[in-house]
């Protein structure tokens, strides 16, 4: 086991970043097809650390953060920076300070440098697909999320425990499409972006607190987000999605 690696584990568990795995840049790079590409933000990188949330551990050091820092929750995006508070302080910081280069990506910045969050999982084994729309953790189910990317010089390879993680084509429960509201979801075709934006845009009572077919998920049901987290997500993400409705669905309408 890299030692680097273990620096980033311990340095972010206690605030609930709990999700690392380690690829090679070349493997990552020779996933993509286009664009987003390791090797060009950080010219001589050899690996890429992903490191992201799973369960409600990291909701609760932002809430214990909030607490000592009046105001935080007026902040445009107060979970996302503090992400960058953990990452930037207590992670990227002493590897620096240590000689080590480690050039940070974050999947909320959406610019030119910024990776393919969703493929990086995959061939690092953090995650698998889902018909709903969302990563899934062999654990943690769809109660996952990426925060950070660190490219350094060290070559790292230890992959996560979701290689060829592929659970929706055998399960039987399915409980993720008896859940949605508007038949957004199915096996055949996965999730219906327009059918569930239509939705959320139109009548948004059925779903503006939680995802229902996530909520019903029957991996890692025990690791849900807590309410709160789920109303913040959810509606954030609805934020979002309105605009690409407004330009998309309604003006075909």
């Amino acid at each position: 086991m890299s030692e680097l690696l273990d620096t980033i584990r311990n340095a972010g568990a206690p605030f609930g970043l709990n999700l690392v795995a380690a690829t090679a840049v070349e493997r990552y790079d020779a996933s993509i097809t286009s664009g987003h590409r390791a090797s060009e933000l950080a010219p001589g990188a050899r690996s890429i650390v992903l490191v992201g949330n799973g369960g409600g551990s990291l909701w609760a050091a932002l809430k214990r953060h909030a607490e000592r820092n009046p105001g935080w929750w007026e902040r445009e995006h107060p979970l996302d920076e503090f992400t960058r508070v953990i990452v930037e302080g207590s992670i990227a910081a002493p590897i620096r300070a240590s000689g080590a280069r480690c050039v940070v990506v974050y999947p909320f910045v959406h610019d030119s440098r910024t990776l393919n969050f969703v493929q990086l999982a995959r061939v690092a084994g953090l995650t698998g697909p889902s018909i709903i729309g969302v990563s899934l953790h062999p654990q943690f189910g769809p109660w996952i999320a990426f925060r950070a990317a660190l490219l350094v010089d060290e070559l790292i390879d230890s992959p996560g425990p979701a290689i060829n993680f592929d659970p929706c084509p055998t399960c039987t429960s399915r409980s993720c499409i008896k859940a949605c509201p508007v038949n957004a979801v199915s096996i055949e075709r996965g999730w219906d972006i327009p059918k569930c934006l239509t939705h959320r845009v139109e009548v948004e009572r059925d779903c503006i607190s939680r995802c229902h077919a996530r909520v019903a998920c029957v991996i890692g049901p025990d690791h849900i987000y807590p309410d709160d987290e789920l109303a913040y997500h959810q509606t954030r993400s609805l934020r979002a999605m309105r605009p690409w409705y407004e330009a998309n669905i309604k003006k075909s309408t």
